[in-house]
């Protein structure tokens, strides 16, 4: 094997975010960009010889070619061997499933998760290490320091693996398996839900439309959905990958998953339930309109949305309806460990926490911050107001897995998605709850912002505004329990005295400008006054969000690009 030394200048920009690196296509397409900070990468974890490599991605325009530099460069660092899913694919829960299942090294996911693709669109690098998870900020800042230093990498010269066919091929003598990229996790799905139950609900008239907006999930839910638990050809919707996600915007949310939304609340559901193979004489009137049960799935697989009929399940109440419903599901019958929530994600979870005794963590924003409560078996459910949902089963979110999670509660409980929330608020009450996110702001006015709200932090504890009275407001911050590390500027809170709240942060996972997410949570303990539209009920916060942002003046914006 001939191994080349490439003279080369390192890049100033190349510090991962929350998920890893993410640029433009073209700025990956750069020479000696992708190169660089690989072998930064492989300087950092100081992989010892010999070891084996996950790598996959999910489709996305570059993914193929990315992986092919990557599997050269990994072959002149020393590695023994590399698990590559077929066609490059690998979604982001099922690398994780391989690295753990297998004992790997660790692992490079490709991906920008719910961020556009094509050629002019998002690429994404991430490493992951042996427990399956997002590499910690030690490890994010040392590739960061190295990618600042770096003078030159090694690459074999070797020609490229046959992606598209399952096997074991040589790359100038590190050997390279192309595996199934589905088998593993769907294996593993089958082993923590019932689904035989779940069979039963869909050959009984239970209709549902898996959306997986052209993106990675296409694949594992068809073979999932469709093959093994019995759905209908059909019901998973969009389901080939393509580079550019078919021109769409490969995020699980009303917006975006416009089809899905249409299915489950408009007119083009008719269409939908007439395509069915599911028998429609014992349904009643409704359901043969539109499914029971719509859910799709982001870019990479790690990300979920969830719908009923006409029906919108918030992100963390879904969090917490899983939790108080762990138990119908065999692989979490024996009881639930913890919980932990990111802490722009609402209360919810807390309660459902409080009540079956098990402590509930509040942590950053970013999974890599449960990754240490799960190794160290503090916590079995986890998930964030992003539509991230996930557990102990692997160190990433998992957006099928929650959506097999709902159809499990469905099958086990025999009552619609809307009657499980309603009597969940009943018993627990309900976290009104909203994200306002303004997505491609310059990134001088979103920083100015922030630092005028920060500016107001001393003054601001006392002061009412109409029927709210602040009580504190700080820069959230975190200590690991585990480790003892620590995690400043983490987002800006803004609590009242009853309870209420608004945080804002700057979002790390776009690419171009700065994405400013607002977060307004009220707690409704009074059943009677639940069912009213979250933004009607959250319209005093959102006013005083902008008052305390001076967000017109300083942004232009009235209107938020998302609402969640």
């Amino acid at each position: 094997m001939n191994i080349r030394t490439v003279a080369t200048a390192p890049f100033n920009d190349q510090k991962p975010g929350t998920s890893g690196l993410r640029k433009k296509v073209s700025v990956f397409q750069s020479p000696n960009y992708l190169e660089n900070f690989v072998q930064a990468i492989f300087d950092t974890i100081a992989a010892p010889a010999g070891s084996t490599l996950v790598v996959g991605g999910d489709g996305r325009y570059y993914n193929r070619e990315a992986i092919q530099i990557i599997l050269r460069i990994a072959a002149a660092n020393g590695f023994g061997k590399v698990l590559v899913g077929q066609g490059g694919i690998l979604s982001t829960p099922a690398a994780s499933c391989v690295i753990r299942k297998y004992r790997t090294f660790g692992g490079i996911i490709l991906s920008a998760s719910h961020n556009p693709g094509g050629p002019d669109g998002d690429f994404g690098i991430k490493y992951n290490t042996a427990n399956g998870g997002p590499a910690p900020e030690k490890i994010t800042d040392a590739i960061y320091a190295r990618s600042k230093a770096l003078d030159s990498y090694r690459i074999a010269d070797a020609p490229g693996v046959a992606l598209d066919q399952q096997g074991s091929f040589s790359l100038g003598g590190m050997a390279v398996e192309v595996i199934d990229p589905v088998a593993d996790y769907a294996g593993l799905m089958e082993s923590l839900f019932d689904f035989e139950a779940i069979r039963a609900l869909l050959k009984g008239g239970f209709r549902m439309c898996f959306d997986a907006m052209h993106a990675v999930t296409g694949p594992y839910a068809k073979e999932i959905i469709e093959k093994r638990l019995g759905a209908p050809g059909g019901t998973v919707i969009n389901g080939v990958p393509l580079p550019d996600f078919g021109q769409g915007h490969p995020d699980p949310n009303l917006t975006y998953a416009h089809e899905l939304v249409e299915i489950m609340y408009g007119a083009s559901a008719a269409a939908f339930g007439s395509a069915q193979a599911a028998p429609l004489s014992p349904l009643p009137e409704r359901s043969r309109r539109q499914p029971d049960f719509g859910a799709a799935s982001d870019g990479d697989g790690d990300r979920n949305m969830i719908l009923g009929r006409h029906f919108f399940v918030n992100p963390s109440d879904s969090l917490a309806v899983i939790a108080a419903n762990a138990a119908l599901a065999p692989g979490y019958a024996k009881g639930l460990a913890g919980v932990a929530r990111s802490m722009p994600t609402s209360g919810a979870a807390d309660r459902v926490a409080a009540k079956l005794g098990i402590p509930c963590y509040e942590t950053p924003t970013g999974w890599k911050f449960f990754g240490n409560l799960m190794d160290a078996g503090k916590v079995t459910l986890c998930g964030e107001e992003s539509f991230g949902t996930g557990s102990d089963h692997v160190r990433e979110k998992d957006g099928l897995w929650a959506v097999l999670f709902w159809l499990n509660i469905l099958a086990k409980r025999g009552q619609s998605v809307e009657d499980i929330v309603h009597r969940h608020w009943a018993e627990y009450g309900r976290n009104f709850y909203s994200r306002h996110d303004y997505e491609g702001l310059p990134s001088d006015a979103a920083n100015g912002l922030m630092a005028h709200l920060k500016s107001q932090f001393a003054s601001l504890p006392g002061q009412r505004f109409g029927s709210y009275q602040v009580k504190l407001c700080d820069d959230f911050s975190y200590t690991d329990p585990i480790d003892a590390s620590v995690s400043t500027g983490q987002g800006l809170r803004v609590i009242f005295e009853d309870g209420s709240r608004i945080v804002f942060r700057l979002s790390g996972t776009g690419t171009e400008g700065a994405t400013l997410r607002i977060y307004l949570e009220a707690f409704e303990p009074d059943a009677a006054k639940q069912r009213r539209d979250a933004q009607e009920a959250l319209a005093g916060l959102i006013n005083i969000a902008h008052e305390l942002s001076e967000l017109k003046q300083r942004t232009g914006r009235e209107q938020p690009t998302v609402i969640t």
